[in-house]
């Protein structure tokens, strides 16, 4: 009697193949982001899978059919690729700074050179969902500032284009001399209500914002005088400090925890704070570092933004050796009071932006008011 013996399926069988995928569109390829969430997954699954025993390879091929987005999934797809050919994940990821940069690539690089994968990958983790973290704290505050803002911008373009037209023309037909106020008004209607001037008004304005971004991102000199200049606002100046701050020692401290020099360190933290000012403060300790300067006397010269607790824990740090333990604190500090502010924003910024409708509404009306008052002495 004939016998049949049962196929063996594994548990790649029946999935899509990543190796030679095919490549995403130029539109997929250069116009679609990644998000930052599906990077907190990637990463914190591959520990996962990782701890589980499970091979890189085999821990990529599942995770290439767990992410939804196309671009990231060609990107594994290659990780993988690259992986098969005996190349170091941390030299597969800095192929892709974009999606890793270079924290990440340094850690991974230090976690395989000391045979903790594992913990690098953790790490990386605790710092994205860190960063994330403070992220949507961001911007959760800034949505509501934002919709008013634009609430308010819309209800003003519509009174001086439908509203104010037809009541001016009281006005503009009253043979006494109008109030300032009343002048002033009736000059911004009437340009308000010519579509070639709202054109031009619109259109300059467009022009001005691009231009501002424009050398935001290629005049450094330009972006660095900006970033300065937001250091010393009243309210957003305080904010970015603790940001900065909150990012600073986040990203020292993890690097630090890779047994990543104090040197490469810093240069590389230089490269993840948002504002200028720090990054070129950065930039230069970690230079003035090769002369054998401790950090902390290094950052007590910017006292400006480097405040006198920041320096004088990471003194005490470099004197007990636990240094990326101190500036765990001084991370964990200013996420809370980033957060903290972050939740009080609104409650802020809310008096200004009413203090600043006031002025409005109370301007239009003197302007209205003004001279219909007038008018019925007359009577």
């Amino acid at each position: 009697m004939k016998t049949y013996r049962r196929k063996e399926i594994s548990p790649t069988e029946n999935s899509p193949v990543i190796t030679g995928a095919k490549k995403p569109d130029w539109f997929t390829e250069h116009l679609t982001r990644i998000p930052f969430v599906q990077k907190m997954f990637f990463v914190e699954h591959l520990k996962t899978m990782v701890h589980a025993g499970l091979s890189l390879t085999e821990s990529l091929d599942v995770l290439s059919r767990e992410i939804e987005n196309v671009k990231f999934r060609h990107i594994i797809g290659e990780i993988k690729d690259g992986i098969e050919k005996g190349n170091s994940l941390s030299e597969v990821f800095a192929k892709f700074p974009k999606v890793f940069p270079p924290i990440y690539v340094k850690m991974i690089a230090a976690g395989e050179a000391s045979g903790r994968l594992e913990g690098a990958l953790g790490e990386i983790s605790t710092q994205m969902r860190k960063t994330h973290e403070l992220t949507s704290s961001i911007r959760g505050a800034m949505t509501y500032p934002i919709v008013i803002v634009v609430a308010m911008l819309g209800i003003a373009i519509m009174m001086m284009t439908v509203v104010l037209p037809k009541l001016m023309v009281i006005f503009s037909e009253y043979d006494a001399t109008l109030p300032l106020a009343t002048r002033i008004l009736i000059k911004i209607t009437e340009a308000m209500s010519s579509p070639l001037n709202l054109f031009l008004i619109f259109g300059g304005l467009g022009l001005a914002i691009f231009l501002f971004v424009y050398s935001l991102r290629k005049i450094p000199k330009f972006k660095y005088l900006v970033h300065k200049i937001n250091l010393h606002f009243p309210i957003l100046g305080p904010i970015i400090k603790q940001i900065n701050l909150a990012r600073f020692s986040l990203t020292l401290s993890s690097l630090l925890e890779s047994t990543i020099p104090i040197i490469d360190a810093v240069e590389i933290t230089s490269g993840t704070v948002s504002n200028m000012v720090y990054r070129e403060a950065l930039a230069r300790s970690a230079e003035k570092l090769k002369t054998g300067t401790p950090l902390s006397e290094i950052l007590s010269t910017n006292h400006f933004i480097f405040p006198p607790m920041v320096t004088e824990m990471i003194m005490v740090g470099e004197r007990t050796g636990e240094i990326q333990n101190l500036l765990k604190e001084l991370a964990d500090f200013y996420n809370k009071e980033v957060d903290k502010t972050m939740k009080n924003f609104a409650t802020i910024i809310e008096p200004i932006i009413i203090i600043l409708l006031g002025l409005a509404v109370a301007g239009m009306a003197v302007a209205v008011i003004m001279p219909m008052y007038s008018l019925v002495q007359n009577f």
